[in-house]
């Protein structure tokens, strides 16, 4: 894993249905991720069953529902989900964009 990332020198990996994701840097125990959304674009309510995630909105806004309370979030706001816990997002407005941080790394997104 390369200790710098340049945000210009990765591709988005388009997840299709408005989302896509760059991964920022991972070890076994800790993953960061960007994911920009299209606004309306879902984030389906889940849970994990082995992974903790912070999510923080670095660009737009989002309406977040953890545990089934709703929030919204504009830029510099955060949740947190533990494992097992519902969350999810929908993106209020064009190329919104979380930082997931995830603890241990999420091998699906290798």
């Amino acid at each position: 894993m390369n200790p710098f990332f340049i945000a210009d020198d990765v591709e988005w990996i388009d997840l299709g249905e408005g989302l896509h994701r760059k991964i920022v840097a991972y070890t076994d125990d800790l993953m960061a991720v960007l994911v920009k959304f299209d606004k309306g674009a879902i984030g389906a309510p889940h849970s994990h069953e082995i992974h903790d995630q912070i999510g923080y909105v670095a660009e737009g806004s989002f309406e977040a529902e953890i545990d089934g309370v709703k929030k919204v979030l504009k830029k510099g706001d955060a949740y947190f989900a533990a494992k097992n816990v519902m969350h999810g997002a929908v993106a209020l407005e064009q190329d919104s964009v979380l930082v997931d941080i995830f603890n241990p790394v999420r091998q699906d997104f290798l």
